[in-house]
């Protein structure tokens, strides 16, 4: 019998995983999956971009390439972040194999076994994953609609030794929750963690995806801000603003932090693809990447709405749910003591599979929420599913 390391047994299948398989039957509508519609992928524009390149841009997009991205890469990149208003001349830029890896070279650069680190309750499988697998102690902060609960993230920060390696949290139309955090939540974090030596991981993949831009002010990030006494490591991807095929995201972290990432890339995969990287410069320096958003941006609008208009003529009025103002995701919550796996078995009797709150939450435990993805599902769809699961429900409950 193999003897497998200790932090294997930390790992367990991600229930979005396991219900991929169900989502794959050509009868099935699924809600479960956080990715972008086939038919919106930018096919013709990386066409475009292949076929304009030179036989040496080819070449070298067939080679190895350095570890920390693609010197033009780099360039584009820092120039495109730093037109959000992101402090890239301070910092360092990392490309990553999506932005799970930027998460998981981070965790592997601050966790020891056994070490707090603070995480949402909802919060995103992979990088609950990833800090299991660095055999970390998840220490929860309970979401609510406008961020972190800040009364229960001071009574962790004081009650909590060891300090905890890191704080954790997905600013922008939230997976799974779907919220906005707040200036004044943001504001509130950055003051308890100011002086304590607690790095703060800002996952932002949504942020380019919102629905109004009357949002955009609210929508700054902590990175943006460049708050003195806190290192933020700020994590992005091309999967929602190119394709997730591609295996591409970034990290724009401190440069005492850059180093020690750098070496763990180093260890697990030498590079990034290259072809991928120069397919992602030219997206970016030809100005497609602005065009492109614009118009998934308001493909995912429509999509939302009609989950919003769906859910609110359909559901019970004892299920409410957060309504969607960008990004991917409707978070719906039941009635406390139901449990959202008996709705999903019920669900794909009739042909609809989403996903359960317990798979979101770090304790496996609180299942009266369910996670509802508008993203990769046209509206006729959204208007044929969403009234199965109401079905649903209210054979359970009435």
């Amino acid at each position: 019998m193999p003897r497998f390391s200790k932090n294997i047994a930390n790992l367990r299948s991600s229930e979005i995983r396991d219900l991929m398989s169900l989502a794959t039957d050509p009868n099935m509508i699924s809600f479960a999956g956080g990715m972008p519609g086939n038919e919106l992928f930018p096919i013709k524009l990386v066409d475009n971009i292949y076929n304009s390149l030179t036989e040496r841009e080819k070449q070298a997009a067939m080679q190895y390439g350095p570890t920390t991205g693609l010197p033009t890469l780099l360039e584009s990149l820092s120039d495109y972040l730093e037109s959000k208003g992101l402090p890239v001349r301070n910092n360092r830029l990392i490309i990553t194999t999506g932005s799970l890896q930027a998460i998981h070279i981070l965790a592997k650069a601050f966790i020891d076994p056994g070490d707090p680190v603070l995480v949402e309750t909802p919060s995103f499988i992979g990088a609950l994953s990833t800090f299991r697998a660095c055999e970390a102690e998840l220490v929860t902060v309970p979401l609510h609609s406008d961020g972190m609960d800040i009364s229960i993230l001071q009574n962790r920060l004081d009650c909590n030794s060891p300090s905890p390696k890191f704080l954790y949290y997905v600013p922008n139309f939230h997976n799974p929750a779907g919220i906005i955090y707040t200036p004044e939540v943001k504001l509130q974090m950055v003051n308890l963690l100011r002086g304590k030596e607690i790095p703060i991981i800002e996952d932002d993949a949504y942020s380019d995806l919102y629905f109004y831009e009357e949002d955009l002010p609210k929508m700054r990030l902590i990175k943006e801000m460049d708050p003195e006494g806190i290192d933020v490591c700020f994590t992005g991807s091309f999967s929602k603003i190119l394709g997730p095929g591609l295996r591409l995201g970034w990290m724009l972290v401190p440069d005492s932090i850059y180093r020690k990432c750098e070496l763990i890339k180093q260890s697990l995969d030498a590079c990034s693809p290259s072809l991928s990287q120069v397919i992602a410069d030219k997206f970016i320096r030809e100005g497609y990447i602005h065009t492109y958003i614009t118009e998934v941006r308001e493909e995912y609008k429509k999509r939302g709405l009609a989950m919003i208009e769906t859910l609110e003529s359909c559901l019970p009025e004892y299920v409410s749910f957060e309504k969607p103002r960008g990004g991917f995701y409707t978070w719906l919550k039941l009635p406390e003591g139901c449990d959202a796996t008996d709705v999903l078995r019920k669900a794909i009797e009739k042909g609809v599979v989403f996903v359960t709150g317990k798979t979101f939450d770090p304790d496996g435990a609180c299942n009266d929420h369910m996670r509802v993805s508008f993203c990769n599902t046209d509206i006729e769809t959204i208007h044929r599913g969403i009234p199965l699961i109401a079905e649903a429900i209210r054979e359970l409950y009435g």
